[in-house]
């Protein structure tokens, strides 16, 4: 059920943003796009997702089901392309975490590798966003309060949870999981580094795939201009409000142009872009889908298992 609710939320969000803007700007959006600016979002979009492929490799490995690359990268495709297209955002890396886990059997390590990782890469855009909104001029700075509340909330969350990780209760059980979860996966020292870069270089395919849209709707604002209105972007693109990604990316679009003085209707027009462009870029999962035809599991995809 919320589930449903936040497709809802989604789907809502969108209609609203459409309906206040026009539709004309969602055609704009698509007629911007050529193949060159497709095959370029997707060659950047490989190195992302190599990025993420490698973050999950070094989180899966601290926790004891290991994946070796080439498999990591085509699981990745094949989640990034799932959550383009299916409502909620996530249901592909929920995919490739029970595929991941029954290759392994260890369903349960492998879902919680899947989480901690993209967990990792939202902490570390979170961070800097923050860093460059504060940093830069922009109009949409008044967002940083809301984001530093976010965070602040999310830390006292945490805090409460280790402090509660006591008994035998669900709870104590849930909280001392977690806890050993991130010190052993991503703070122990051969893992976190690989973590932060990996999840650097993911956030810079994700920003400059989004100024290669705004370019192609016609944008001609600077890099720097641009730079803390795409951070605030990705930031909302993130939140589990999504119908397959499209919402309240559309939505904190539209507001951040509009008081950086671009237009809202630019703004929307640069996140349809930026939508059909990971859509297309994404496609190469359909190749490992189709691969995979009825199998039920995923292919062998661990990395020499533990080592005797």
């Amino acid at each position: 059920m919320r589930r449903a609710w936040r497709r809802l939320a989604g789907a809502v969000i969108l209609a609203v943003v459409v309906w206040q803007v026009g539709s004309a700007s969602v055609v704009e959006g698509l007629r911007s796009l050529d193949v060159p600016v497709l095959l370029l979002g997707a060659s950047i979009a490989l190195v992302t997702t190599v990025a993420c492929a490698w973050r999950w490799h070094l989180v899966a490995r601290e926790l004891g089901v290991q994946i070796a690359m080439p498999a990591a990268v085509a699981s990745c495709y094949r989640a990034q392309l799932l959550n383009t297209v299916l409502p909620g955002g996530v249901l592909g890396d929920v995919h490739r975490g029970v595929a991941h886990g029954r290759s392994t059997g260890e369903t349960g390590r492998a879902l919680r590798a899947v989480g901690w990782e993209r967990a990792a890469g939202q902490v570390v855009q979170a961070v800097v966003a923050v860093l460059v909104v504060g940093l830069l001029p922009s109009a949409v700075r008044p967002a940083l309060t809301w984001v530093l509340a976010g965070l602040v909330v999310l830390a006292a969350v945490a805090v409460l949870a280790v402090r509660s990780a006591r008994g035998d209760g669900w709870w104590g059980r849930l909280a001392r999981t977690a806890r050993d979860d991130v010190r052993l996966a991503l703070l122990v020292r051969r893992s976190w580094p690989g973590v932060v870069v990996a999840s650097l270089v993911a956030l810079a395919g994700y920003v400059a795939t989004y100024v290669v849209a705004a370019r192609a709707v016609g944008v001609e604002a600077s890099v720097a201009t641009l730079l803390p209105l795409v951070l605030v972007v990705l930031l909302a693109a993130g939140l589990p409000l999504n119908l397959a990604g499209w919402g309240p990316r559309e939505g904190m679009a539209a507001w951040a142009f509009a008081v950086a003085g671009l237009g809202a209707a630019t703004g929307v027009a640069t996140a349809v872009a930026y939508g059909a462009m990971v859509l297309v870029a994404n496609l190469p999962g359909l190749v490992v889908v189709l691969a995979s035809g009825h199998r039920t599991t995923a292919p062998a995809t661990i990395e020499g298992r533990v080592r005797a």
